[in-house]
């Protein structure tokens, strides 16, 4: 199995890279499989720590003044992944809803943005004068950008305070899949956000969904996105991008709900052992099916951008993991509690709906034909 997500030439372009699969998570993880143990309680530490405010805590700070909170996304995923889009999608979305919205560019590599951004990391440094000042690349750039940006995250916050107020945030970050699983520079600029403005956020981590046809990169995916949960401690919901174009590069192997629900991952063996360049990396392809099974922590839900429905079902599971959904509600804790245990969508809707409407029925274009 070749593993190279997000890898990036030295002409990458962040609008248009393709999505590879990245050495760093598979190899990473191998050398921890056998520290299993040590693993699995981190993963317990890390429940702990993503759960939003308790209603008690919000009715105890309430009663002190101190209710108003802002809310927001922090988006991620690697390049190509549709991070700008899915700003660009979102804002329109929120504000047809009522909602006020400020768009946040992190990104120093995008320069032609579709959004209107109340913020921008341009105004305090550009990525094209850091490669040649710094005599870097894309990455090393990237990298000096984000630590330049976390010792100057007073120039944030000074921007950021007029808006949260009154507006939802919507972060967004560079592709650089490096900057989210491994190094610390965007994740400690995302806690001292949290920390001083008092922020709740939800890390919206997009995987293009054309992934899926193709087994080995699908794994790279499941390790980039439970990585990327472990490392920046966030309320995280994993998106399969792009859905209305889930079978451009090829047909599934099994059904929708198999690669969102991240079922047995036993069965993309016999698929992996199919391609010379997988089968030669079949123990190891297992033992790190075997890492993300052991977590269990990993799935995924889908989003069409153009699509107001599917956008809308990804507010309501944004909500809920931040707490918007609980902001400005007069209660108790046990009718708070009813509220966030609320009925869920019968799967149809959740995962079926979605094949059928973006999905060939295989019977039907044989028949056709």
């Amino acid at each position: 199995m070749i593993l190279a997500l997000g890898a990036r030439g030295p002409e990458f372009d962040s609008r248009n890279a393709p999505i590879f699969l990245f050495s760093f998570a598979g190899f990473w993880f191998y050398f921890t499989i056998n520290l299993k143990k040590a693993l699995l309680c981190s993963s317990a530490n890390f429940i702990c720590v993503i759960g939003t405010e308790t209603p008690r805590r919000w009715q105890a700070r309430k009663q002190r003044g101190e209710e108003k909170m802002a809310y927001g996304q922090v988006v991620i995923g690697p390049p190509g992944s549709g991070k700008t889009t899915y700003c660009d999608g979102m804002s329109q979305f929120l504000k047809l809803i009522g909602r006020k919205v400020a768009v946040i560019n992190l990104d120093p590599a995008n320069d032609a943005l579709p959004y209107e951004c109340a913020v921008n990391i341009e105004d305090l440094i550009k990525l094209s004068d850091v490669m040649a000042e710094r005599s870097l690349g894309p990455n090393g750039g990237l990298v000096y950008c984000m630590d330049y940006l976390e010792k100057n995250i007073d120039w944030l916050q000074s921007k950021l305070e007029p808006l949260v107020k009154d507006h939802y945030l919507l972060f967004d970050f560079p592709g650089q899949v490096e900057l989210f699983f491994l190094h610390s520079n965007a994740k400690k600029v995302i806690m001292k956000l949290i920390k001083k403005l008092d922020l709740r956020l939800t890390a919206v981590h997009l995987v293009d969904a054309h992934l899926c046809s193709d087994p080995g990169k699908y794994v790279s995916a499941l390790l980039l996105s439970l990585s990327t949960m472990l490392h920046l401690e966030l309320p995280h919901i994993n998106v399969l991008s792009k859905i209305d174009l889930i079978e451009s590069y090829g047909k599934l192997a099994f059904n929708l709900d198999f690669y969102t629900d991240v079922q047995d991952l036993s069965f993309l063996h016999y698929h992996l052992d199919q391609d010379p360049r997988s089968s030669k990396y079949r123990k190891l392809t297992k033992e790190l099916c075997e890492v993300i099974e052991d977590y269990s922590l990993v799935n995924f839900t889908t989003l069409d951008i153009q699509d107001k429905e599917s956008v809308g079902n990804l507010v309501k599971l944004i909500d809920k993991s931040n707490g918007y959904i609980f902001a400005g509600i007069e209660g108790s804790a046990v009718e708070f509690s009813k509220i966030a245990a609320g009925p869920l969508d019968w799967d149809y809707y959740r995962v079926a709906a979605v094949q059928e409407k973006y999905m060939k029925d295989e019977e039907n274009f044989v028949h056709n034909d």
